[in-house]
């Protein structure tokens, strides 16, 4: 919250509008932000909106699905196309005919209304939000197309993919009117967007030996461009320098310390951007609080929780590398799950028995433990430090004649989308659904009660969470509640454990999503049933695109995800896909009771719900014994805990480089140099984010696909060959000396 407070602050610095006299929002960063001023006479849906629209949609659908194979997947966000469409528009205002077709008749059109203004660049901006968020069901197809080898055809893929959207729509649509519309529900996050669209429309002059924001723009995006060719292809060690390894060449205890890839990362550094952003997202566009609450959980979990827990070899850990997303057998060979699978794609028992237990490298083991201890720790936390404030919130939301003036505008001058179009939409599609799983139940296993199951999980939580989000900026998440009810109520079956999720869990991501375009569009006055529209065909254009880019890459890519088959130094391991994939064995296949049960040796992880229960409580007594200290009400124990939400498949260079970017700029640049970064701060993330975008793609079809790789001493990414080997004795591994 606090961070908040500092970012809207700054991006107001230079601005010179004034409050406006009369009603305004009674959310004071909402009032400083959003103007309270409509003119509903703009055009919305023009030929411009539909072309640069559809092309935002479409090319970050491809480069953030081109991406998320990769070692350092990078999400490339819609700010970057927020900023270059600007020129883009007003070039077509400029050159495109204004001649109006079928005048005076009834569907008389023209393909340049004027000027491009405010409204057109916010729906465009929707629909690259649309291609910009990840489409959760593509775990789904990757997982049982590439690691599980089993029938699936695209037209199958695209009705699961789909469906998920559309379920997430309906939530939103359902929920609208108390996530939405009242001035309370005032989503934190949109704030910095709507500051841009304001910073981007309003005149620019060039100041003095300054830049303005476009021209800033382009020169990040060149040098960014050019840059990338280093760490993308000449020297891909650039991603992670670790050069205690270089010290130590034959150690494996120096090696699993300073390896940024698979060891704790002690003293790595990477210069590759495409590595800063992989899991946290830009660092640029975290508040500085909230750096340093990561940086605390991760140094917490990785330097002393894992070390700890790997030289006391808790769960025979040395048996196995200190830090791997891999699933091993007690030997600490890796675990052949086509063993443990029957014929009818079920766990086999006896050959589980047979093989023994499966194990978890002690990082895999500990991010589970603080996955549970953050769900409880968020619960906690929003109840005391927060619980008034949305109890007070929430009343508000579900008394409607509480408006705001920015509910007052779009009631109106706008048509609403009626409730009963979204409760159609919710119908159909979950009959679809039935439909699918039943028709297509031999490969897809979820059976049709599980739809049901699945659609209460998420029905139950948008509401909770969206309540959570709009007002703190924090949302828990639901995988390992999903995970943990299907994985019991019906073990053995890993497809459909991985459905349920994307159904449950994924649903539910994407109303997320929605909502706080719903948020935006609320902000700035677009007309509701344009914003519906455009929603609908982005989230469509959005899903087949990423689908068929993953389709693309799964068929012309040999091996992907292949780790021991693919060549040294490929870029396509597909990490978020392995974790995928791992849980769909420990949850899906394997099942919770075996693993984290009474029947796994992984029980007390369980306490670890306990552990993030406690943790929020000390923070909140310490406030209320020292409320003075300013500080301890800025330790943020759901964030703490979360930081590591995303290790594996995240490694410590991930963390240790964006934490030093970070640095610099939430606290250096926004501390000793506020001017320059509430002017370009924003405009270098996502300047930075379209050049390494674009050169990593014309590297991959220039050179890649062709497979022209360099072989030499920079080639590879870590220089820690070591860092992966056990160190329990008599515990053999390939290229590893006996420890």
């Amino acid at each position: 919250m606090a961070g908040d407070h500092e970012i809207n602050a700054a991006l107001l610095q230079n601005e010179s509008a004034s409050e406006p006299d009369g009603e305004d929002s009674p959310i004071e960063q909402v009032a400083l932000t959003v103007p309270v001023t409509d003119d509903p006479s703009l055009p919305v849906f023009t030929f411009r909106t539909w072309i640069l629209g559809t092309l935002a949609c479409v090319l970050l659908s491809f480069l953030n699905q081109f991406f998320w194979y990769r070692k350092e997947p990078l999400s490339m966000t819609a700010v970057s196309v927020q900023i270059a469409v600007v020129p883009l528009g007003h070039l077509m205002a400029s050159t495109v005919t204004k001649r109006v077709f079928l005048k005076g008749k009834r569907w008389e059109f023209t393909l340049n209304p004027g000027k491009f203004n405010v409204k057109e660049h916010v729906l465009i901006t929707i629909f690259a939000n649309s291609g910009a968020a990840s489409v959760y069901a593509i775990y789904f197809v990757s997982v049982v197309k590439v690691f599980y080898r089993r029938e699936l055809s695209m037209f199958m893929a695209a009705l699961v993919i789909i469906t998920t959207h559309l379920l997430g729509f309906c939530w939103a649509g359902l929920f609208r009117r108390y996530l939405v519309e009242p001035a309370a529900m005032w989503w934190p996050q949109n704030l910095v967007q709507v500051s841009l669209f304001r910073a981007l429309h309003e005149k620019e002059e060039r100041p003095k030996g300054g830049l303005t924001r476009n021209q800033f723009f382009l020169i990040a995006f060149v040098c960014s461009f050019a840059y990338y060719v280093f760490p993308g292809y000449l020297f891909p060690m650039l991603t992670s320098l670790s050069w205690i390894c270089w010290m130590f060449p034959s150690s494996i205890l120096a090696q699993q310390f300073g390896s940024g890839l698979r060891g704790l990362g002690v003293g790595v550094v990477g210069f590759d951007w495409s590595s800063i952003c992989a899991y946290l997202g830009s660092p640029l566009a975290s508040p500085w609080f909230a750096t340093v609450n990561v940086a605390a959980g991760f140094a917490i979990y990785i330097y002393v929780i894992t070390p700890i827990a790997y030289w006391l070899n808790i769960y025979k850990a040395r048996r196995f590398p200190i830090f791997s997303d891999g699933l091993f057998m007690s030997n600490g060979q890796k675990y052949n799950i086509s063993d443990i699978v029957n014929s009818n794609f079920r766990l086999d028992l006896e050959a589980y028995e047979r093989e023994g237990p499966l194990y978890l490298s002690i990082n895999f083991a500990m991010a589970y433990g603080f996955g549970f201890a953050c769900l409880a720790a968020t619960l906690v936390h929003v109840m005391l430090f927060n619980g008034s404030e949305i109890l007070q919130l929430s009343k508000s939301a579900f008394q409607e004649k509480k408006m705001d003036i920015h509910t007052k505008l779009m009631r109106k001058y706008y048509k609403q989308v009626p409730e009963w179009w979204f409760i159609c939409i919710l119908l159909f599609n979950i009959t679809a659904i039935i439909f699918i799983c039943e028709y297509y139940n031999e490969q897809l296993q979820l059976p049709w009660w599980g739809v049901f199951l699945a659609c209460g999980v998420a029905i139950s939580f948008t509401l909770p969470i969206g309540v959570i989000r709009a007002t703190t900026n924090q949302a828990p998440a639901l995988n390992v509640i999903a995970e943990y009810i299907i994985g019991y109520v019906y073990p053995g079956y890993p497809i459909a454990n991985m459905l349920f999720k994307v159904y449950g869990n994924g649903s539910m991501k994407q109303g997320i999503f929605f909502l706080e375009d719903f948020k935006l569009g609320h902000y700035m006055k677009i007309p509701p049933r344009a914003m519906f529209v455009a929603q609908i065909l982005g989230t469509t254009i959005s899903a087949l695109v990423h689908l068929g880019t993953a389709w693309w890459l799964m068929n012309t890519i040999p091996d992907i995800c292949n780790r021991e088959l693919i060549p040294v130094g490929s870029p396509w391991t597909c990490p978020r896909d392995h974790v995928f994939y791992d849980a769909s064995v420990i949850w899906g296949l394997i099942g919770p009771q075996r693993i984290f049960g009474n029947l796994g040796h992984y029980s007390a992880i369980n306490w670890f719900f306990l552990a993030g229960a406690i943790a929020p409580i000390l923070v909140w007594l310490a406030h209320k014994a020292f409320p003075d200290k300013q500080w301890i009400r800025l330790i943020n124990m759901p964030v703490l805990l979360a930081a590591v939400a995303e290790m594996p498949p995240g490694t410590p260079v991930n963390y240790t480089s964006w934490v030093l970017v970070g640095f610099a700029s939430g606290f250096i640049a926004y501390r000793y140099y506020r001017g320059w970064w509430s002017r370009h701060n924003y405009v270098l993330s996502g300047g930075l984010d379209a050049g390494l975008a674009f050169m990593g793609v014309l590297l991959y079809l220039c050179l890649g696909m062709k497979q022209i790789n360099l072989d030499w001493w920079g080639s590879d990414l870590d220089g820690c060959p070591l860092a992966s080997c056990p160190t329990a004795k008599g515990i053999k591994a390939e290229g590893c000396p006996l420890y």
